[in-house]
């Protein structure tokens, strides 16, 4: 647009009162001169100033940082600015593919970050650009602000929501870790607990950190029923009677206060006890007589709960199992009985209760009359190998016994019998008979001392020396010759003897005659006669040819005597 001056030349009439209006023209009046036109330059160019913010400008700022900071570019879309409204939305978009479905473990913190970076940027970035640009369309920016305030409850309740899902994420999280500790329990309760202690260990552990860590959560309040379910499987061999299996167990249990809280356990924390208690005894009791048992569980028993029932029980226990078997000595068995003895006297005599261990002496003399018993019954029964063996290490174990002299003898005949089977017959007398006595004279011609047993109306042992000047005779001549050489002494034993029938075993010596056999014999003792008897050596066919011929231990010597 242009501008210009107007001049006026003198006479104009411009500061008088004279020439009034109606005499102007554009023309000019006679007289007057022309009015000129003339063109004035433009005022020169300035740089462009930015002026004052329009009115309202910081309400409309704080309207669309808020509606910004709503997480949903609503400020942009107020402002009809496209693009950035896009970006707020594929922001938001991320945000919700990252935290959805919600995890226990939330929201990565990078993606927080970023999307807290990107949300800070949007709110600044609006309120600046609605401070300076003019907003199109018909808008109060108060009722925009409040709109904003509201609409803040989006991210908020958002937050809320996505909170309460990721609780319920918890939740189940630790829901399927009880589940996972309860399907331990259920495989360890199908195996010996041996074999299943790892499966109790890993469930427990389960169920301690759910129940000290995460007691108030859903899964943490089950732990206490789960615990109790727990004890109900470890502890099953309790319940199903058998006590022995049960001791283990029933033992681990009694350890878990020591390393799970004690308020989580309750009244589990001393259950153990009185079963732990009982199946220790009815173990205990149900193995003594055993080689080596009960004992172990008893001392036990006794150690650990020294004022229990169960405790009181053992003493009497075992002085009732003493009672019987003493008693079963005079029975069938007395052997079987003895061992019985001798393992309670054992388990007694190591238990820590002084009133329990004094049973081992009851126990002790029960054993005592149990060996005597036991070879007398092996004898009887023909096992005189037995029989020689366990009477002998009575008579050597018990020498201050009465019966010593009669084990011995018992022992004599079984030893016979052993290669004679007719010597064991019946038993050895208890008591020699009366009346006449024969003479019966041995004598000795081996180079090797010779030990002669006899049983029969009476039992006996008597040993000869080696005859020095002897030798050893063939097959052939051994029994012409031998005791027959005029003039040398051979070594003699004489014996007198009841009349009867006799078994003899004639044993020689040991070293360089160890090879020598011993033998057996029988003859029978009449009334009136002496007897005569040699013993001597054949030498052996290298060959193994010789007869199988041996000489009758004694003849008589002499006719009955009147």
């Amino acid at each position: 647009m242009e501008s210009g001056d107007r001049f006026m030349g003198p006479g104009s009439g411009a500061g008088d009162g004279s020439g009034g209006g109606a005499g102007s023209g554009a023309g000019g009046g006679p007289g007057r001169e022309p009015e000129v036109l003339s063109s004035v330059p433009p005022p020169p160019l300035r740089p462009p100033t930015i002026g004052p913010p329009p009115p309202g400008s910081l309400v409309r700022s704080v309207a669309v940082g808020l509606l910004n900071l709503s997480g949903l570019g609503l400020g942009y879309v107020l402002m009809r600015r496209w693009s950035r409204a896009a970006r707020c939305w594929a922001a938001a978009g991320a945000l919700l593919l990252a935290a959805l479905p919600a995890d226990p473990d939330g929201v990565p913190g990078w993606v927080l970050a970023g999307c807290l970076v990107v949300l800070a940027a949007a709110v600044a970035d609006g309120a600046r650009t609605a401070r300076r640009s003019a907003v199109g369309g018909s808008w109060r920016p108060v009722l925009a602000a409040g709109l904003g305030v509201v609409l803040l409850a989006v991210p908020v309740g958002g937050v809320v929501v996505y909170g309460s899902e990721r609780d319920e994420a918890v939740e189940q999280m630790l829901l399927d870790r009880l589940e996972t500790g309860d399907e331990a329990v259920r495989a360890a309760s199908r195996l010996p607990f041996g074999s299943a202690r790892a499966d109790y260990r890993s469930a427990l552990a389960v169920y301690r950190e759910l129940g000290e860590e995460h007691g108030g959560s859903r899964a943490g309040k089950l732990v206490p029923a789960r615990l109790k379910a727990y004890y109900e499987s470890v502890s099953a061999p309790y319940r199903d009677e058998q006590y022995c299996p049960a001791v283990e167990p029933l033992t681990y249990l009694r350890t878990l206060p020591g390393s799970v809280d004690a308020k989580l356990l309750g009244d589990l924390a001393r259950w153990p006890d009185a079963p732990l208690a009982e199946s220790l005894y009815a173990c205990g009791v149900s193995r003594l007589g055993n080689v080596g048992g009960g004992g172990t569980e008893l001392g036990e028993l006794l150690r650990t709960f020294p004022g229990s029932a169960s405790a009181k029980q053992v003493g009497p226990a075992i002085s009732g199992r003493i009672r019987a078997q003493v008693a079963a000595l005079k029975g069938a068995e007395p052997c079987a009985a003895t061992e019985v003895l001798r393992s309670l006297g054992a388990a007694a005599s190591g238990l820590p209760e002084k009133s329990v261990s004094a049973l081992g002496a009851e126990a002790d003399r029960g054993v005592r009359d149990g060996v005597y018993a036991c070879g007398v019954d092996e004898f009887e029964d023909e096992k005189f190998t037995e029989a020689r063996r366990t009477l002998t290490g009575f008579a050597r174990t018990y020498k201050d016994d009465e019966r010593v002299r009669r084990a011995r003898n018992i022992a004599i005949a079984a030893e016979i019998a052993d290669d004679r089977p007719s010597a064991g017959k019946r038993l050895p007398p208890s008591r020699e008979p009366g009346g006449a006595r024969m003479e019966l004279v041995i004598s000795n011609d081996a180079p090797n001392a010779v030990e002669v047993l006899y049983t029969g109306p009476v039992t006996g042992t008597v040993k000869l020396k080696s005859c020095g000047s002897c030798e050893r005779y063939s097959a052939s001549t051994g029994s012409a010759r031998a005791c027959r050489a005029s003039g040398k002494k051979y070594p003699k034993a004489r014996l007198q003897l009841p009349a009867g029938k006799y078994h003899f075993l004639y044993k020689h010596g040991s070293g360089a005659t160890a090879a020598v056999d011993s033998y057996t014999s029988g003859s029978t003792i009449q009334p009136g006669y002496t007897y005569t008897s040699c013993t001597y050596v054949i030498e052996r066919n290298p060959l193994g040819l010789d007869p199988p011929t041996l000489p009758d231990p004694f003849s008589p010597a002499s006719a009955p005597r009147r």
